[in-house]
């Protein structure tokens, strides 16, 4: 099961069933999504536990849920992660459900990365995403100062069998 919590501009757009709080079963945890207004809009999530960020055309709204599993594994086999790692993350896909956002923490470091996103993409190149994704990921980013400081870092921990911070 993999929750999405969502900023109200996602939820307004997507109009699902929003439950209160859960927990993903996925190794990585729960995914926290937004609007980035550009255009063509382009939906970013990033994972509560690693701040691993994706992005991903936002269009068609109505089936991003199904679309995500599609642009985590590009993005993670990007990353050099395993494929057993990968498998057993978008086994556990399969349901989706949708809540508000929980965590401050993470909805700044969102802001901060649609910041950074907006000062690094290419305007004429929408299918540079997973580039820009990439990049993003070697943003050093305060919740991880503990540990491996960036969301690349902490990816590589946790799928090599590392705590994360």
């Amino acid at each position: 099961m993999l929750y999405f919590y969502c900023t109200q501009k996602l939820l307004k757009r997507l109009k699902p069933e929003v439950i209160e709080v859960g927990g993903s079963t996925t190794k990585l945890g729960n995914w926290y999504a937004t609007v980035l207004p550009w255009k063509p809009q382009i939906a970013m999530l990033v994972n509560e536990r690693t701040l691993l960020p994706v992005l991903m055309p936002l269009a068609p709204a109505a089936n991003l849920a199904a679309r995500f599993p599609g642009a985590l594994v590009d993005i993670l086999t990007a990353h050099g992660v395993p494929r057993p790692f990968i498998d057993s993350e978008v086994s556990q896909m399969q349901v989706v459900k949708y809540a508000r956002t929980q965590n401050r923490s993470v909805v700044g470091i969102m802001t901060q990365f649609a910041y950074l996103a907006e000062t690094h993409r290419v305007y004429d190149k929408p299918n540079e995403l997973i580039a820009l994704s990439l990049e993003l990921a070697r943003t050093p980013c305060s919740p991880l100062y503990k540990g491996s400081v960036s969301p690349k870092g902490a990816l590589k921990e946790l799928t090599s069998g590392g705590a994360v911070a």
